[in-house]
């Protein structure tokens, strides 16, 4: 599981900054979006087999493609929430004589926080998956590699206790990113459920 969290700790920042820095700039965006709508398009699961031919059996192999899978869905959120940042509050921080590095750190940020987030809970499972697939293409070690050597001898127990051992960690996982979200984004206000 040390795969999926450096994964996802790397990919979750990476995507972030990327995300971020994009967004800001029209510019480049508009150059690379091809690039990075053609690379999004593979399949990522079947990067694994490249990254253990080129990494080997260790660790990298398994934290790229953790990384790769948690990388453009976070990208991609934080994209979208800088996009969706409101204009006129941007507006009224340059009035008021913020600098770009003040608009993005109090006005967008926040903004795309939610979008960021939500990103956050879902790639999660992403790095987890990245991770287990990984290791069951080639890793003497983990869970991957306990699922790929129950699948082989038929132990149907094996394989149940590896998916309830990837669901408990993950909806561990869940929790503490709940509790990360709420003690960040505490000055939004409470979605009420009331549909009155």
């Amino acid at each position: 599981m040390e795969e999926a969290l450096i994964g996802f700790i790397i990919g979750s920042v990476t995507g972030v900054l990327v995300g971020v820095a994009l967004g800001r700039n029209k510019l480049a965006s508009d150059i690379l979006s091809i690039y990075i709508k053609a690379i999004n398009s593979i399949p990522r699961v079947v990067l694994a087999p490249i990254f253990v031919m080129i990494m080997g059996l260790g660790l990298a192999s398994k934290v790229a493609l953790a990384f790769i899978m948690v990388f453009f869905v976070v990208f991609a959120n934080a994209f979208q929430g800088v996009r969706e940042a409101d204009r006129n509050m941007i507006a009224n921080a340059r009035i008021l004589g913020a600098s770009n590095w003040q608009v993005t750190r109090k006005v967008i940020l926040p903004s795309a926080m939610s979008w960021i987030f939500a990103s956050l809970h879902i790639s999660f499972s992403f790095a987890i998956i990245g991770a287990i697939v990984g290791e069951f293409v080639g890793s003497l070690a983990g869970i991957g590699y306990l699922i790929s050597i129950a699948k082989g001898t038929y132990d149907a127990a094996g394989l149940y206790a590896a998916i309830i051992l990837v669901m408990i960690v993950t909806l561990g996982a869940e929790y503490v990113m709940t509790l990360i979200e709420n003690r960040i984004t505490r000055w939004r206000p409470q979605q009420s459920l009331d549909t009155h």
